[in-house]
């Protein structure tokens, strides 16, 4: 079912969690699907002894592409028609990753009514790792 500008008030969120503990295998599929197999997301020992991180961490566009499907199950398919971000912190294997969207207005574009959202995306901790913003249309 889609979203509605009647059941919707400026201020609504929807929080849903992305992933509970991050595993090392999931960043590397998403490597292997993605085609970016930059080393820092799959081999340890260069991340570790070459670049000087604590351990091999999530591509960000992952993180993206969760909180992208907390939105399109929220709004619906085929509704999101604007989506930005900007990562703000890295994702590491463990990692419990939950994400909001706030409705911060309605407005009308082109005769159809859309619903202007932030997003954040958060880990266990709260450290926010993701800011950003969309956008879909809903019906009256």
């Amino acid at each position: 079912m889609a979203l509605s500008a009647k059941s919707l008030k400026v201020g609504d969120a929807h929080t849903a969690r992305l992933v509970e503990d991050l595993k090392r295998t999931q960043i590397v599929q998403y490597a292997g699907a993605s085609g970016d197999y930059n080393p820092l997301h799959t081999d340890e020992i260069f991340t570790t002894q070459v670049a000087g991180y604590p351990s091999v961490f999530a591509h960000g566009m992952l993180t993206m592409g969760m909180t992208g499907k907390m939105l399109t199950d929220y709004v619906g398919d085929a509704r999101l028609t604007k989506y930005g971000v900007r990562f703000t912190s890295q994702v590491w294997p463990g990692d419990t990753l939950d994400a909001t969207a706030t409705l911060k207005a309605i407005t009308e574009k082109d005769g159809a009514k859309i619903a202007e959202f932030d997003v954040k995306t958060v880990n266990q901790s709260g450290v926010e790792v993701l800011s950003g913003y969309a956008e879909a249309r809903i019906d009256d």
